[in-house]
């Protein structure tokens, strides 16, 4: 048996919150138009198309105006009330397998941060607030160009959907 060694990468996430004048609810209702309110079942897209070209094409008929389809929420809000906290918080991961894998391809580690994650808060005030972590100060921890342009892309098209959800 091979020994194993751990190597320490040390990075610097951003975090990037923008802050609604919309309530939670309005937020939510935006941002679930754009890429869908049922969480596309990737795994089982995966084992039934044999081509990258056919589950692509099955990706892309699922995937909303921003580019991004919903995989999967955790609703803190649920849970927390139980200890006091009478506010509402949902963890939403989104993404897209075509734009994944303009990263993955230059490292695999990319993985860990793709699809993205996103955080709803409900502020005291009533009041909404989007926040997440900026996918390249993630993923681009040692130096790769090509993986530093994609990430830069994904950045664009997810601060974009967040723009446009949290505006107005």
């Amino acid at each position: 048996m091979k020994d194993s060694t751990l190597r320490e990468i040390p990075f610097t996430g951003v975090r990037l919150r923008f802050d609604s004048n919309k309530s939670f609810d309005e937020v939510l209702s935006s941002l679930l138009v754009d890429v869908g309110d049922k969480p596309l079942p990737i795994n089982e897209l995966a084992a039934k198309f044999e081509s990258w070209d056919s589950f692509r094409k099955e990706i892309e008929s699922h995937v909303g105006p921003s580019g991004f389809t919903l995989f999967a929420s955790f609703n803190h809000g649920a849970w927390i009330k139980k200890v006091g906290i009478r506010r509402k918080a949902l963890r939403l991961i989104i993404g897209n397998t075509t734009i994944a894998i303009t990263m993955l391809r230059h490292d695999l580690t990319a993985g860990l941060f793709v699809p993205v994650e996103l955080l709803l808060v409900e502020e005291d005030d009533g009041h909404c607030s989007l926040t997440y972590v900026r996918p390249s100060s993630l993923m681009v921890v040692e130096p790769n160009d090509a993986l530093l342009a994609a990430a830069t892309q994904l950045d664009a098209k997810l601060q974009a959907l967040a723009t446009k959800v949290t505006s107005g």
